[in-house]
């Protein structure tokens, strides 16, 4: 059993490029203030643009952004993106809390042995953990 909470991490994520038709899937790595980062089958190019989609809220989250870096690994390719819009920062952070108010009912499931619902989750969560999250402004 785990005895701690998990950064919500393993968020899927689609991206394309805007000229692409057909997105990949993957999942990102990192959600920060303004951006995220991924892994991705392809290179990616500095400062092209991505159309990224994050499905598991409802509506999914859609935006685009701007690949600001990418690394090639043995058996992949690291990117980050930024947000191009204030707008799509703050609604990629509020999509990171729902992960994370997920990932809390999980653990209170695993851990505590309580089976509590997405509301109730949220309400703790906000309580023990809010304070805590950066803001948008960092």
């Amino acid at each position: 059993m785990r005895a701690y909470i998990r950064h919500p991490a393993d968020v899927p994520i689609e991206f394309s490029p805007v000229l692409d038709v057909q997105p990949e899937k993957t999942v990102a790595q990192d959600v920060s203030m303004g951006g995220l980062s991924f892994c991705s089958n392809k290179r990616l190019t500095v400062g092209s643009v991505v159309k990224v989609r994050i499905p598991i809220v409802e509506p999914p989250f859609e935006a685009e952004a701007k690949v600001i870096w990418c690394l090639s690994r043995p058996d992949r390719y690291e990117a980050g993106i930024e947000f191009t819009t204030e707008q799509d920062a703050f609604s990629a952070r509020m999509v990171e809390q729902v992960c994370h108010i997920e990932h809390y009912r999980m653990w209170v499931q695993e851990v505590e042995g309580r089976d509590i619902d997405c509301e109730h989750a949220a309400e703790e969560w906000i309580g023990k953990f809010a304070q805590d999250f950066p803001t948008i402004s960092g």
